[in-house]
């Protein structure tokens, strides 16, 4: 018996535990609910998709599939692996992939992945290992919007009510970590799955810390209680000394999202385009870069980032006109009798965006618009400003995948209680063009409607488009094993080792 308590003893002293750091509690840890940042990331760790990228971020390979093949344009068979068990030691089938498609096509399940479905004519289970996908016609993304996490069919269907699904909060997946402790506003504890197909994580527990205050953050990552952070720019360049960089390694990369400030189309005010031009001629871009990143970013311009099929360069931010801006803002029936006034709304989750609304405030007040700014805890935030699109204008950033599908932020469609379309933007031109790219298989002709979509976008000011930061990276030396790749430092994490 003292040897087994010395031998359990022991095994405890040498698990290794990862630190990271959550700025809120989850919402939902169902992969296909789960759309604030704490819930896309922990859930990551959780479940796993069809397919994913590989390491370059350019080719498509299996993930729960072993293969998969085009039968024909519009049908494609995946293979899944086999041997693959749910957290509770259950098989995965293809009845699970089957029942994942349901739910997303459900009308009582609001995901953002019902959009990327609506083109998909049928699937069909061929055995417990395979299943076929068959489209309404060609889909530039067809492989692409099988990155979702599968979830389990056999406790799940179980469930009346999968939104307020207890599943939420005790979510069983197939990914490389399991579940084992949520206290909400303390810590999220994940541990290593043993019977994970690729191989058992070589990291034994990870552990999120939630913690709301920025500063907070910085400063357990400072003191080495938490292992992998981001960074930002003012923390990068005036808060490190040489003893944190004797402890972390830095990956410094233009991020794959971008800043704006979004106005509600759905209030008259912001549908006048001369009042959405002045605001945007009434914004310095470069010196947001300049003061707030320490120009560890650039100015973002459009709907698609640099670097990607769709983004269109010969758009041009505008340069700063306050004599023009009024100009328009007069045009529209504004004056200094009767000024333009609304109200910025923003979360502090974010160190940067509240001191950018205190800018873009001040440089809006030199050409007559009195703003109001509201900021707010995350989880408030997107629960009463933006989820019933109670707001006049929101800052915010989109995280843009590597096939990005304008048909969930910009088309007509979206636009609907739990879609992305958040500011309610509306233009012919644009669904029309957004239909027709979906609907073809040329790259280069994908390529040439997005630099159109990108143009008409920009042109409409639907947001204000601000800047795409560069993500400031900073991982313990005490990790092994960490590959630097054009996505980030998380490729092949569950070979990580903690020394």
């Amino acid at each position: 018996m003292k040897f087994l308590l010395l031998l359990v003893q022991s095994v405890w002293l040498i698990a290794s535990t990862l630190h990271l750091s959550a700025s809120s509690n989850p919402a939902r840890l169902n992969p296909l609910i789960a759309t604030d940042s704490a819930s896309s990331s922990i859930s990551g760790f959780l479940f796993n998709s069809l397919v994913k990228y590989d390491e370059s971020g350019k080719k498509v390979i299996g993930d729960l599939a072993e293969s998969y093949r085009f039968l024909t344009p519009t049908l494609i068979e995946f293979k899944l692996r086999r041997g693959v068990l749910w957290h509770d030691g259950k098989p995965l089938t293809a009845k699970d992939v089957a029942y994942t498609y349901e739910l997303i096509r459900s009308p009582k399940v609001v995901t953002p992945y019902a959009s990327d479905f609506r083109v998909v004519k049928s699937l069909s289970v061929i055995d417990d290992y395979t299943v076929r996908v068959a489209y309404e016609k060609p889909y530039f993304k067809a492989l692409e919007i099988w990155m979702m996490g599968i979830v389990p069919r056999h406790i799940l269907e179980k469930e009346s009510d999968v939104m307020g699904s207890r599943f939420n909060t005790a979510p069983v997946g197939t990914g490389p970590y399991i579940l084992k402790k949520l206290e909400f506003s303390k810590q999220i504890v994940l541990e290593a799955n043993p019977r994970y197909f690729e191989h058992p994580p070589r990291i034994d527990r990870i552990v999120f810390h939630v913690i709301a205050d920025p500063m907070t953050r910085f400063l357990m990552l400072k003191s080495n209680q938490i292992d992998v952070s981001a960074l930002e720019p003012m923390q990068y360049e005036r808060q490190l000394d040489k003893a944190f960089h004797k402890q972390f390694k830095t990956l410094e990369l233009p991020s794959h999202s971008y800043t704006y400030l979004g106005f509600n189309l759905r209030l008259k005010k912001f549908q006048d385009p001369r009042v959405r031009e002045a605001l945007s001629l009434a914004i310095d871009r470069q010196s947001l870069i300049d003061l707030l990143f320490l120009g560890h970013g650039n100015v973002c311009t459009g709907p698609f980032l640099p670097g990607s099929n769709g983004y269109n360069g010969s758009i041009k931010a505008p340069d700063r006109n306050v004599k023009k801006a009024k100009a328009l803002l007069k045009a529209a029936g504004y004056d200094e009798k009767h000024p333009l006034t609304f109200e910025i709304a923003t979360s502090n989750s974010n160190m940067i965006r509240p001191y950018a609304a205190e800018i873009m405030q001040r440089q809006l007040a030199q050409i007559g618009v009195k703003v109001t700014l509201k900021v707010m805890e995350w989880q408030a935030f997107l629960n009463t400003v933006v989820a019933p699109r109670k707001f006049d204008a929101v800052l915010l950033g989109w995280a843009l995948s590597l096939t990005p599908d304008p048909y969930a932020l910009w088309h007509s469609d979206s636009d609907v209680p739990g879609g992305f379309n958040l500011v309610g933007y509306r233009s012919k031109t644009v669904d029309r063009l957004i239909e027709e790219m979906e609907g073809s298989v040329d790259p280069q002709k994908i390529a040439a409607l997005q630099r159109r979509i990108y143009a008409k976008i920009a042109e409409d000011n639907p947001y204000l488009f601000l800047v795409i930061p560069n993500d400031i990276n900073v991982y313990s030396r005490s990790i092994r094993g960490v590959k630097p790749t054009v996505n980030g430092i998380w490729e092949d994490y569950i070979s990580w080792e903690k020394k």
